[in-house]
């Protein structure tokens, strides 16, 4: 919960339990403590912002105003003498225990649907970040049913920004009626549940100006899981900016919670007829054409930027790339088919694609990221469950440390540790068993070494010396 909305939650809890305990309560005090209520509900409101599962608090405002209402048309103290003094106590006890439920709803309902907040980023930079609207002319956009669309991506770049940067912090998303909305076709639950991530802010300053610190930064691209978006790594996005990068993030069209194009148009989310794993490999190859174009596009800019940001600024000879799920496989298959990236991550995406990994190994420095409940599955499709389609991709993992790659297998874990979406609300960490930020924090501390060692030259400082079991995660080398 925000300050704001904790103080005005506890001075109403306060308030109820005053009213209801009090015997000398004037209709003054009653006045002041309805007006300290309303303030304290405006300045949330004006400074905070409203939300829903605040409402149980906001019509704890009023109990003060409906208390002096009743007693001014009460009639004389003396018709209450009637009332025997059994009846008041079971009256009293009554009133008690639905407030205490009352007041426990407007405690809970905040806590479980926070307005959650991202961890300051570690490294000596600050986040500047701007988004471009990129269409590629030579292929078609095969997800709708005009001939004449062309695949329009929506692309943000993450860089390292100037110390003295200054402006307000960029919304975590811009349009929560569009994002809530892709949520619900995602979860299959009310869009209601997700209107307070309109209210998160990230630490990115939007056209900031480029950090010049260092005459070039390594760039990272960053692919989302199916029905995710560019947005949904901003835990691991920043503190990688922060620490030096420049990261790519693509809005896969359609295929993302949802894609807002400068001329306001949305690209829905379309939620694909998967009944193989044919079909995966088949839709992974748009992913990786999206990949390929998106990194043409950053070459141009690196050359000449139209807006002087990135002229000379992008180190093109070390690019890497990142993603999660369905992008953690699109990775993969871009390091396979694109000389121009040097180092890959995969976090708990499954092997889909067309190319698999040769006997030989990747060749090239590659890292898997994988929750013990995702290999705990895969390992119960081997002990004779029924036909699934996994078991069509268990043997593409054969080959994921060979040649000398690594595959980090992190401890009490599940498909969504690897995104922000842990933040959503603590039923996640209630359902993971540990502290999630702590787990995100070993995926952007591991990620970066990774990369610092691959793409930057630098000695590993976590991975090399962490090989073998330990208590949160198990990490293997071959």
């Amino acid at each position: 919960m925000r300050f704001l909305e904790v103080l005005f939650v506890v001075f109403n809890i306060m308030m109820v339990g005053w009213i209801i305990f009090a015997k000398n309560k004037t209709l003054r005090n009653l006045l002041i403590g309805f007006g300290v209520s309303a303030i304290l509900m405006l300045m949330h409101g004006i400074i905070e912002g409203m939300r829903w599962p605040m409402i149980p608090a906001y019509v704890m405002t009023v109990i003060p105003f409906v208390v002096v209402i009743t007693k001014l048309k009460s009639k004389s103290r003396q018709e209450e003498e009637q009332t025997t003094r059994k009846r008041s106590v079971v009256k009293l006890i009554f009133v008690t225990i639905l407030m205490v439920v009352y007041s426990a709803a407007a405690v809970v309902l905040p806590i479980l649907l926070p307005v959650f907040t991202f961890d300051m980023p570690t490294g000596p930079y600050k986040i500047g970040t701007v988004t471009y609207d990129w269409v590629d002319d030579q292929r078609e956009e095969i997800l709708t049913s005009d001939p004449s669309d062309k695949r329009e991506l929506m692309v943000q770049i993450w860089y390292p920004a100037d110390a003295k940067a200054k402006g307000k912090p960029q919304a975590y998303h811009s349009n929560m009626d569009v994002f809530a909305e892709g949520y619900h076709k995602m979860f299959n639950v009310p869009k209601l549940l997700f209107s307070s991530i309109g209210y998160v802010k990230t630490h990115s300053i939007e056209n900031a100006d480029i950090s010049n610190a260092e005459p070039s930064y390594p760039v990272l691209l960053f692919s989302h899981g199916l029905t995710g978006n560019k947005m949904q790594n901003t835990f691991q996005v920043e503190q990688l900016v922060s620490q030096g990068y420049i990261v790519v993030g693509i809005d896969h069209t359609y295929s993302s919670t949802a894609s807002i194009f400068p001329n306001g148009r949305v690209a829905p989310l379309i939620m694909l007829d998967i009944n193989s794993i044919a079909d995966l490999d088949e839709a992974n190859i748009q992913w990786v054409e999206d990949a390929r174009f998106v990194l043409d596009q950053v070459e141009q800019l690196a050359a000449n930027d139209p807006e002087r940001r990135f002229t000379g600024r992008m180190d093109m000879n070390n690019v890497g790339m990142f993603g999660h799920s369905f992008g953690g496989a699109t990775s993969v298959q871009a390091l396979m088919t694109d000389s121009r990236i040097k180092a890959a991550l995969n976090m708990d995406g499954a092997l889909y694609g067309e190319r698999r990994i040769p006997e030989e190994g990747l060749k090239k420095p590659f890292m898997m990221m994988s929750a013990d409940s995702s290999v705990e599955s895969m390992k119960k499709v081997t002990e004779g469950s029924p036909i699934d389609m996994m078991k069509e991709v268990l043997p593409r993992f054969d080959h994921v440390t060979t040649g000398g790659n690594y595959w980090m297998i992190l401890n009490k874990t599940n498909h969504l540790s690897f995104t922000d979406m842990v933040l959503f609300s603590p039923l996640f960490q209630l359902m993971q068993g540990r502290d999630v930020r702590e787990g995100l924090s070993l995926i952007t501390d591991y990620s970066q070494d990774f990369f610092d060692h691959y793409l930057k030259g630098k000695p590993f400082e976590l991975i090399g010396q962490n090989v073998g079991e330990h208590p949160k995660f198990t990490l293997l080398h071959d």
